[in-house]
């Protein structure tokens, strides 16, 4: 059985660099195989992972819209492109959603994206979905039967009213979600006061911070893969404590 964590949030929260050392996390833990999902339309998982993106799911829907080879159908050229879709790594695999490019309707094409995803959830041990900004995904329905919701806000009022409309959402469509939690990240000293006021005005399940780090910084200013960050470091760490209380 496949153990999903899918990640939400506004926007500039740190969710993809989170959802990067959610991956390095269930690696190291043994939990694997993993599948990360990016399904961010601004689609850079793959930076944070240190992978070259592969071809898209949405470059597959656009091609089936407007037709398949001859002799082919659509289910066989949806399940053709899905495997072509995977990047491989060690212990790891990732598939990048992508985004339709036209206009017109995609609901065949979609049908089948979600039912060969499905099957190929089923190869793996753990499942990290790094959804889009806001709450469009919640709204669409795409973060369903999923085991944990980790919503990411900073440590900011607009980021944990976000946070809890996300929660609240997902409570009013009645999405089968077994736990919904908030991390707040980037924290600095001397917030934690003015941090749990604010908390105490939403029913929330917050589960941890994660400091401000200045070598999170460098490694995103640089370009390089924040998987690549020694888990001596204090934000690793503090991401790691959250993951424990998450991870199965």
């Amino acid at each position: 059985m496949t153990y999903s964590i899918a990640l939400a949030g506004k926007g500039g929260t740190g969710k993809t660099t989170t959802a990067g050392m959610l991956v390095k996390y269930l690696v190291e833990r043994g939990k694997t195989p993993v599948l990360a999902v990016d399904a961010d339309a601004n689609a850079n998982l793959n930076e944070v992972l240190g992978l070259e993106e592969g071809e898209t799911l949405g470059d597959a829907r656009e091609d089936m819209k407007t037709g398949v080879s001859p002799g082919m159908t659509k289910d066989v050229y949806m399940e053709m492109k899905l495997q072509e879709a995977i990047v491989e790594s060690k212990g790891f695999d990732l598939i990048v959603m992508g985004r339709p490019e036209g206009s017109g309707c995609y609901c065949a094409a979609n049908t089948l994206l979600t039912q060969y995803l499905e099957k190929l959830m089923n190869n793996y041990r753990c499942l990290v979905i790094d959804n889009e900004a806001g709450m469009e995904h919640i709204s669409r329905l795409t973060t369903n039967n999923i085991d944990v919701l980790l919503v990411v806000s900073d440590a900011t009022r607009r980021g944990l009213q976000a946070a809890n409309r996300i929660v609240e959402l997902a409570d009013a469509l009645k999405l089968n979600i077994a736990r919904k939690v908030v991390m707040v990240n980037r924290t600095r000293e001397g917030q934690s006061e003015a941090l749990d006021e604010a908390l105490s005005q939403y029913n929330l399940d917050f589960i941890g911070t994660v400091p401000e780090d200045s070598e999170v910084q460098q490694f995103d200013l640089e370009g390089r893969p924040t998987v690549e960050l020694p888990n001596e470091n204090g934000a690793v760490q503090a991401a790691y404590r959250i993951f424990d209380k998450i991870a199965q």
